[in-house]
């Protein structure tokens, strides 16, 4: 076989005796849930540090499904909030601006700061590597031309979740010290951190109450019946548990 050969071999089996660590894992923590069962969030964050399967710190996600159609435009769902106690993650920020607000930008800590150089290497590029982009009123004409490569990751700017900004050192200083952005993906759902596990239950509930609240407000008025179908969590690789609306 050559040493290459036993070498790609060794990993093909290492890669395969850790899923199925993974897998037995997985399946001892979802015994500890009740399929048909809507929890309390206080119990469903409990049972969700209980089946968390990573040695690491892991997040807790929070999963929503919508009753949106998301080819509607008036039933796009987004918007911003501060969660109380951050998500335990660090974003990385683009700023898209130019002359004085880049400099700005760069002193308050934005990972990739540029103007027109910018949106053309993404679009040449087809791909970006940031978590959430900034941009002042003057840039958004320009940006329409990556828009295509943004918007499906829900990265384009946009006013209503606060990410075309004036003040670009505020905007980079809110989202270090908690503000999410949301938007619902393309099958009308959404998913969010909302903080690490290493947090402890009060923290948890808290930025979960506030996270969804904020779901609720933004609610569009296209609409109609339903709007929150079902919620669940679930800690980093851990079964999904539903929680009670």
């Amino acid at each position: 076989m050559g040493l290459f050969g036993c070498h790609r071999a060794g990993l093909y089996h290492e890669r395969t005796n850790n899923l199925k660590k993974h897998s037995k894992k997985y399946a001892e923590a979802k015994k500890l849930i009740e399929p048909d069962k809507s929890y309390p969030v206080q119990e469903a964050i409990a049972l969700a540090q209980k089946t968390s399967t990573v040695k690491f710190d892991g997040g807790l996600e929070v999963h929503l499904r919508l009753g949106v159609d998301p080819k509607k435009a008036d039933q796009v769902v987004r918007g911003s909030v501060t969660l109380p106690h951050g998500t335990g993650k660090k974003k990385r920020i683009a700023v898209f601006a130019e002359g004085k607000d880049q400099e700005v930008a760069e002193k308050a800590g934005a990972d990739l700061v540029g103007g027109e150089e910018l949106i053309k290497e993404i679009k040449s590029k087809g791909k970006c590597e940031f978590d959430i982009a900034l941009a002042t009123p003057d840039m958004m004409p320009k940006m329409g031309q990556i828009a295509k490569i943004l918007g499906p990751k829900g990265l384009m700017p946009n006013p209503r979740n606060d990410t075309v900004t004036k003040d670009v050192a505020k905007s980079i200083k809110a989202l270090s010290e908690g503000k999410v952005t949301f938007r619902n993906d393309d099958s009308g759902n959404m998913h969010q951190l909302i903080g690490k596990m290493s947090f402890g239950q009060d923290k948890l509930v808290a930025n979960y109450e506030t996270f969804v609240e904020a779901v609720k407000k933004a609610k569009p008025s296209g609409v109609k019946g339903s709007y929150i179908k079902n919620i669940s969590i679930s800690a980093t690789m851990g079964p999904g548990i539903k929680v009670s609306l």
